[in-house]
């Protein structure tokens, strides 16, 4: 939802807020590393329970992965390697910080908590998983309404606030429900897809 929302004006509204990012030389692909490393230090402090310290850290982490793909635009860098490897070091910050978050309440001898993380974790890989798969043999996959966007500021608010329990139990409802969508989506369309290629055949 927040991806389809600004995702159009993304580039004009990161311009006006960061303008000297068009005068940034160093290369795309080394903001993406940047950013993991960064949302990693990030996914470390949730594990020892200064959730606060830990969301700024990992906020500052999405900076870096938020203007990645703006600077190769203005660099003319745009690639498809860049483009998976951004994706790709977005699902290893995904697990990170919901394995960290369940190493923690483990710690603390809160089974449940450790268990609803380690949920959120799997539905959260499925979300994923299901486009990437989906979109290797159907064009225009699209759907899902709680994607990594809204994932990120619900954990990020919750923590903040002290709220991290339910934002955890939010992101495991929500991922689930994408996942469901997504599979059934799935399943509309490669139906559709096998049905015409019978007729075809």
């Amino acid at each position: 939802m927040i991806k389809s929302t600004i995702g159009t004006d993304l580039d004009a509204t990161v311009d006006r807020v960061f303008p000297f990012l068009a005068k940034v030389r160093v290369h795309p692909n080394w903001f993406s590393v940047i950013g993991l490393i960064v949302s990693l230090g990030g996914a470390a402090l949730f594990a020892t329970g200064s959730f606060r310290t830990g969301a700024v850290v990992t906020a500052v982490g999405g900076f870096f992965d938020l203007t990645d793909g703006v600077i190769a635009r203005h660099q003319g860098r745009t690639s498809t390697f860049g483009a998976f490897l951004d994706s790709t070091l977005d699902r290893v910050v995904d697990m990170a910080l919901l394995f960290a978050i369940a190493m923690y309440y483990q710690g603390q001898g809160e089974a449940g908590l450790a268990w609803l993380a380690g949920f959120a974790l799997v539905a959260t890989v499925v979300v994923s998983y299901s486009k990437a798969r989906a979109e290797s043999v159907v064009s225009d996959f699209e759907g899902g309404w709680f994607e990594r966007a809204e994932r990120l500021v619900v954990l990020m608010v919750g923590a903040v606030l002290g709220l991290l329990p339910l934002a955890l139990g939010i992101v495991a409802a929500g991922s689930a429900i994408t996942a469901g969508q997504r599979i059934a989506l799935a399943w509309r369309k490669m139906n559709a897809l096998d049905a015409g290629e019978s007729h075809g055949g």
